[in-house]
């Protein structure tokens, strides 16, 4: 295999697929990405046997072969290379060491066999669809707050994607809750993807896949099966397999009755929470909640710091129902207040039930929250 290739391509591509690659392994050969040219074409390759990510670099090629190379290695020295280098690379086969060179600098790299390294590629994804980076970016964004971290509730820990209906219209649902919070959120359906499987995308491919969202703005195709999911964007394909569990019936946690009504504005409300909560050092401190006519009080306290309190009143808030008080973590209200547009809509049945949250100008989202005692 010989090759030559700019620094910067190289460089973004390297940073794409090492991401990958799991920091602390028992496995030597996981630790690598594999080059390979054939036929005028340089790909690299990195996985840690759950994720994949192949990635096609432009390059000229004069020799057709492969090698696995150190990923973090490698791209530790590409990118302290200077801007504008041409890097040659050059593995003659077997177990010679990768040659590394641009302009007077030259190093080598240990390589280990290609045969040892996974492929990911086997079986068919029959399922196939393709949508905007804009609408899988408002997919993932809005939803993966709430992915559970609690590894014993495995089937928690991705974002639940299936095609179903809403108010007569097919859409393609993402679903995420940690059973605190759920988000459900909502894009019409694209073309194809009307027959897919109910998957779990795993945490870990969810942020990878975002951080691969961040530079395109065109459409990533879909493809999947029961197992596996293949994202392509670009020059970039990421495959990953889904959780093997069965998600919640999300749907029954909803609360369909909830009918105390309060509108306020989302910058106001926000910047209330996080000032009533600066009194309490507790990472899951409790905002409480009271509300009558037109008034929101908020109120935290601490045993060590003292108490804080802060009205929100007519002009800012609506409320017209019976009073009520009810508590929340306020992180998990921010979290959710993040997703929403510039006024937040909270919907009741009382202080110990639990809470759906939307956008007042946007349906395509609904947030449910569960209070917690103050």
């Amino acid at each position: 295999m010989k090759l030559k290739a700019d620094r910067a391509a190289l460089l973004k591509a390297l940073a794409h697929v090492q991401s990958v690659v799991e920091k602390r392994n028992t496995i030597p050969i996981l630790a690598n990405v594999m080059i390979a040219v054939q036929d005028g074409t340089l790909t690299l390759t990195a996985t840690d046997m759950e994720i994949a990510v192949v990635e096609a670099v432009p390059a000229s090629t004069s020799r057709n072969g492969a090698c696995t190379a150190p990923a973090a290695t490698l791209y530790e020295i590409v990118r302290k290379l200077p801007d504008g280098a041409e890097i040659e690379l050059d593995h003659p086969g077997g177990d010679a060491q990768l040659a590394l060179r641009a302009g007077r600098y030259a190093t080598s790299l240990v390589v280990l066999p290609v045969e040892d390294f996974p492929s990911m590629t086997a079986g068919a994804l029959p399922h196939r669809f393709s949508l905007s980076a804009q609408q899988l970016r408002a997919l993932i964004d809005r939803t993966r707050f709430a992915i559970s971290t609690e590894e014993t509730r495995y089937y928690l820990n991705g974002i639940y994607l299936h095609a179903t209906e809403s108010d007569g219209t097919k859409v393609l649902r993402a679903v995420a809750t940690d059973g605190h919070r759920l988000a459900r959120v909502e894009e019409p359906l694209p073309e194809g993807a009307g027959a897919m499987p109910g998957v779990i995308v795993p945490r870990k491919t969810v942020a990878e896949l975002r951080k691969l969202l961040d530079e395109i703005s065109g459409n990533v195709e879909v493809a999947l099966s029961d197992t596996r999911i293949q994202f392509t964007i670009d020059a970039v394909r990421l495959t990953s397999k889904l959780i093997d569990g069965t998600f919640p019936e999300y749907e029954r946690v909803i609360p369909r009755g909830n009918d105390k009504v309060l509108r306020v504005g989302k910058k106001e409300f926000a910047d209330a929470v996080a000032r009533v909560a600066a009194i309490s050092a507790e990472r899951s401190r409790p905002v409480k909640l009271s509300l009558s006519h037109d008034l929101l009080v908020l109120s935290a306290s601490s045993p060590e710091q003292g108490a804080a309190t802060e009205e929100l009143d007519d002009g800012r808030v609506n409320y017209d129902s019976t009073p009520l008080e009810i508590g929340f973590q306020a992180r998990y209200l921010n979290d959710i207040t993040d997703q929403v547009g510039d006024r937040v809509e909270f919907c009741f049945a009382d202080g110990s039930a639990p809470t759906v949250v939307r956008d007042a100008a946007d349906a395509s989202a609904l947030y449910v929250l569960m209070p917690m005692r103050v």
